[in-house]
């Protein structure tokens, strides 16, 4: 039997959308920037409880200009998540700074605290200087042990810029991720909880620092009558168009975090008598992930890979995603310090990402959970 494929996380329109895309196009406002731009910015400061924020057109963009506004240079170092897609730290590289890699912790596979302090005391023994600035990843949506870093951080006076891309709607003891640190970056990548069908939002302390970010990611042009420029910026702004479907997108983003946890729930459900695998759950009732990936980890005494089980899980018209590669392990970042015991290779080794997108049917999740099982009997 044929069945349907059943993708990682695939756009969830709201139906609101064509709405104000058309209202765009019918008061001509095709171009960047314009009135969606402002509401869809209003509406995430009201929906995460923050004073500014600043639509991009991507998280890298974000983080980038976070970077940025930190003053972070050439010569500079800065600590970020080994475990985590490559632009959280890819933008490091791009001010001609060097990233330090932390290792993860278990619970939530982010930052590992400890490994955080540790990094921090050791680059100011071996460099004379403290880090720059730290980053760490709400992975998957899975809240960092946010309270705990932003405390080291803050010891030795840090800043924090949090990659919240995978984490809208996550909350830690009841505050939305993307609101502790000093900046936060969110994405609105087609796969993301809603979607600008590529974009991103710096959110910032207070407006006059937002001000300045959109100074520089509208090319660092100063006010005069004519193109003038005394230090560089960037083409980072969000279009119009691209806002307008975020605004569509924001009218159903509630909706879209309960449906990923529910999604959650009935992985773990039905995977509750499945010996050979873990679900990955908060860790306690502080946590509150929305869940943008349900992750697994398979017992190494299967003697079953991810790979295996993703390859077997594609034969089966269903897709499946291995856990983000940790960057300490990239050919790319070879060079760069690392703290940690490679917690996060072995998660790597053991982890894959099973389809969670809220367009998804209960019959899709049992789908896959069955398979699963079937899979290692």
């Amino acid at each position: 039997m044929d069945f349907e494929r059943i993708m990682l996380s695939r756009v969830h329109l709201s139906g609101t959308e064509q709405k104000y895309i058309n209202e765009a196009f019918a008061d001509d406002w095709v171009v960047p920037l314009g009135p969606h731009v402002d509401e869809f910015e209003h509406r995430l400061e009201r929906y995460l409880g923050v004073q500014s924020v600043v639509a991009l057109s991507a998280g890298t963009a974000a983080i980038h200009l976070g970077l940025v506004l930190l003053g972070v240079e050439r010569g500079d170092e800065v600590i970020c998540q080994s475990m985590t897609f490559a632009a959280s730290c890819n933008p490091i590289v791009y001010q001609g700074a060097t990233p330090v890699f932390v290792d993860s912790e278990r619970d939530t596979m982010n930052m590992d605290p400890a490994m955080l302090e540790r990094a921090i005391v050791e680059r100011k023994r071996i460099t004379g200087r403290y880090p720059k600035a730290v980053i760490p990843v709400h992975l998957y949506g899975m809240p960092a042990k946010i309270d705990e870093i932003i405390s080291i951080a803050s010891t030795y006076e840090i800043p924090v810029l949090e990659d919240a891309a995978e984490a809208l709607g996550s909350e830690f003891d009841g505050r939305k991720c993307g609101t502790f640190g000093t900046f936060a970056a969110l994405s609105f990548n087609g796969n993301k909880i809603i979607t600008t069908s590529g974009g991103g939002a710096l959110i910032c302390p207070d407006a006059e620092i937002a001000g300045r970010a959109k100074f520089y990611a509208t090319q660092a042009r100063e006010n005069r009558p004519y193109y003038y420029h005394e230090t560089i910026g960037y083409n980072y702004r969000l279009s119009n168009i691209s806002a307008a479907i975020g605004c569509g997108q924001m009218d159903v983003l509630a909706d879209r975090v309960s449906r990923r946890r529910l999604i959650h729930d009935l992985y773990k459900n039905i995977l509750a008598d499945c010996r050979q695998v873990v679900v990955q759950d908060n860790p306690d009732d502080r946590f509150d992930s929305n869940f943008w990936l349900t992750t697994i980890s398979i017992d190494p005494d299967s003697h079953k890979s991810p790979e295996e089980l993703r390859q077997y899980l594609a034969a089966e018209n269903i897709e499946s995603r291995l856990l983000w590669r940790p960057m300490h392990l990239q050919p790319v970042f070879f060079d760069a310090p690392y703290y940690g015991e490679n917690v996060s290779g072995r998660l790597f080794d053991h982890g894959l990402c099973l389809p969670s997108g809220s367009s998804l049917s209960d019959d899709d999740i049992s789908r896959v959970a069955e398979r699963i099982k079937k899979f290692f009997k």
